[in-house]
């Protein structure tokens, strides 16, 4: 994982605060979908996909299970529902090779955890993903709010912006966040990942 300087994320934090407090996020383009953005989600949506190493697994949950419930406890108090959330989070991330807790770290941003959270832009779920997605990919009898359609779609999004920004996180966020060529959203991400979710 890309280490990101305490002292950069700080410069952005006060336009970050009222970032926060003023902008919904939602994922992806309002526009029209990018080819190979549409493709990369239809074989996402048919992946079933597995833990690779189930014993590096099992230390990342219960890393990420007492992480949730210092930082979330009203967010998902229920151990056994926070550990199957988790495992999702975890699978699905693996699956589209992005960061488990750069994932934490945007679910916590864009709905704080809420499944049933929608945004003025009318983004759904943890991920905040805009319902145009599944009418895009002929997936209407799908729910935004079920974790693992939320989780997956998100990954894949994510996933596809960081390839198109040649890993640069800054540039990868804003274009998930739609706010390309500002730097708000993404400094806000990048300083829950390193305060709450990177490893130590």
């Amino acid at each position: 994982m890309r280490t990101i300087r305490r002292g950069v994320i700080r410069s952005g934090l006060c336009a970050a605060v009222l970032f926060l407090g003023s902008q919904s996020a939602h994922a992806g383009p309002t526009g029209e979908p990018e080819p190979e953005l549409r493709a990369l989600l239809q074989q996402a949506l048919a992946d079933a996909g597995s833990f690779n190493d189930r014993f590096d697994a099992e230390v990342w949950l219960t890393d990420m299970s007492l992480r949730m419930n210092h930082y979330v406890p009203k967010a998902m108090p229920d151990s056994d529902l926070r550990a199957e959330f988790l495992a999702r989070v975890h699978n699905e991330a693996k699956r589209a090779n992005v960061s488990p807790e750069l994932v934490m770290a945007v679910i916590q941003i864009e709905s704080r955890f809420d499944r049933f959270a929608i945004s003025h832009s009318g983004a759904l779920g943890y991920m905040q993903i805009m319902p145009f997605w599944l009418e895009e990919l002929g997936q209407k009898g799908d729910n935004l709010f079920h974790a693992d359609t939320n989780l997956r779609m998100g990954c894949t999004i994510l996933r596809f912006y960081l390839d198109k920004e040649h890993g640069s996180y800054v540039r990868a966020l804003a274009r998930y966040n739609g706010s390309y060529g500002k730097a708000d959203y993404p400094y806000v991400v990048l300083d829950a990942l390193n305060r709450r979710w990177s490893p130590m």
